[in-house]
C-alpha cells in the first residue's frame, strides 16, 4: 500500500513561500537596484560626455578642411561643415567664427552634457552643462 502523502501530496508541495523568504527576495533584489542603478548612471554620463567629445572632434576636421578652402572661418555654420562631412553627428549646437575669421568656437550637446573647442588647436572642453561658447 502507497502511504497517504504518495497520493495526495505532501504538505510542504503545497505551502508556497513564507513571508520571510519573500521578503528575503525583496531585500536582495533592493540591494542589487541599489547598487547597479548609480552605476548605469554613471556610465550613461560618462557615455554622453564622450560622445560630445567625439562630435566636437569630429567637426574641427570639418572646419581645418572649411578654412583650407576659403582661408577664413568667417561664414562657418553646422551646415557648411555637413557639406564637408555628411556624417557629423546632429548634437552640434553652435559652429560660428570668432575673431574676425581666424578662429572657431563648436560645441555639441549630448544627453544633459555640453563640449566644446575653441580652435584652431585648441582642447576640447567636457563635463559641462551649458552651452560655453562665447
Amino acid at each position: 500500500m502507497r502511504p497517504a502523502s504518495a497520493t495526495r501530496g505532501s504538505v510542504l508541495d503545497e505551502r508556497g513561500f513564507t513571508l520571510v523568504e519573500l521578503l528575503v527576495v525583496l531585500v536582495v533584489i533592493g540591494v542589487l537596484l541599489a547598487i547597479a542603478v548609480p552605476a548605469y548612471l554613471q556610465f550613461k554620463d560618462r557615455a554622453q560626455q564622450s560622445a560630445g567629445a567625439a562630435d566636437v572632434r569630429e567637426a574641427t576636421y570639418a572646419a581645418e578642411s572649411y578654412f583650407s578652402d576659403n582661408q577664413t572661418y568667417t561664414g562657418i555654420s553646422a551646415p557648411q561643415l555637413r557639406l564637408i562631412d555628411s556624417g557629423l553627428s546632429p548634437d552640434l549646437k553652435t559652429v560660428k567664427a570668432e575673431n574676425g575669421g581666424v578662429g572657431y568656437c563648436i560645441s555639441a550637446d549630448v544627453g544633459s552634457w555640453w563640449a566644446h573647442v575653441e580652435g584652431p588647436g585648441g582642447q576640447i572642453v567636457t563635463k559641462e552643462t551649458t552651452d560655453n561658447c562665447p
